[in-house]
């Protein structure tokens, strides 16, 4: 699962994904589905895990304007990077904490822990009921 969260937690966008592919694929599928037909509304800046820093999305978030926070991965470099060092704020990465919160609160209901349903469209439901409920909770 991919989520897309704002910085209080709050979910913006999940998609699902079998087991057997890699979160960084996940990517663009998820910030397309955040994507609101006629509103212009985009992250401004975008924080991500060190297994996000590839060269696609990078490119990807530079076409749409988006900053990219994300941490270099050294280990996945052969060869290190030479040329201008990639924009990287610490502080703000700190503050990425948000998503951890938003899986904690998934992992508060318990159907969706386990994860036995048998197609993704019907697991894909319960994140939206579980995110459905999370946003009630807060806001009523």
């Amino acid at each position: 699962m991919s989520a897309l969260v704002d910085r209080h937690g709050l979910p913006l966008a999940c998609t699902v994904a079998p087991a057997n592919v890699h979160d960084s694929r996940l990517y663009e599928p998820t910030l397309e589905a955040f994507e609101i037909p006629e509103v212009q509304d985009r992250p401004v800046i975008i924080s991500a895990d060190a297994a996000y820093d590839a060269r696609e999305i990078r490119q990807y978030n530079r076409k749409r304007g988006i900053k990219s926070n994300i941490p270099v991965n050294r280990r996945s470099r052969r060869y290190p990077k030479r040329g201008r060092p990639f924009w990287f704020d610490p502080k703000l990465y700190k503050e990425r904490n948000a998503v951890e919160r938003f899986f904690s609160w998934i992992e508060a209901f318990k159907k969706i822990v386990p994860r036995y349903e048998r197609y993704e469209h019907s697991f894909l439901g319960l994140i939206y009921l579980a995110c459905s409920v999370m946003i009630g909770r807060i806001l009523g």
